[in-house]
């Protein structure tokens, strides 16, 4: 067996409101990347309750949120479909972030 190891840090103003975020990996082959968002979801076993972290930066805009938010109900779906292999509600799942694409104008 062996460990991996991801790592987020995370600039915070005066309010500790974050003003930048960056984060690594020790088997991404890569040095330390920026980032402007992060969700971060995890399930607890004891409380058998979702654990998040939602963080974004001053400078993401509304319309970046819109596409993160997108892209995101997407991978979504896709992870639910092959964890659960329930397509049916994966397809509901991308109907609604369709939906939601084409209301935000992300899907033109």
């Amino acid at each position: 067996m062996r460990q991996t190891q991801i790592t987020f840090n995370i600039g915070l103003d005066e309010e500790n409101v974050p003003f930048s975020i960056d984060w690594d990996a020790t088997d991404s082959g890569t040095e330390r990347k920026p980032a402007k968002a992060i969700m971060l979801s995890m399930w607890d076993p004891e409380e058998k309750g979702a654990l998040r972290i939602d963080l974004w930066t001053k400078e993401m805009s509304v319309g970046e949120m819109n596409h993160f938010f997108y892209q995101t109900l997407m991978t979504f779906a896709d992870t639910y479909e092959r964890a659960t292999n329930n397509k049916e509600i994966s397809v509901a799942m991308k109907e609604f972030a369709i939906g939601m694409g084409r209301k935000t104008e992300v899907i033109k």
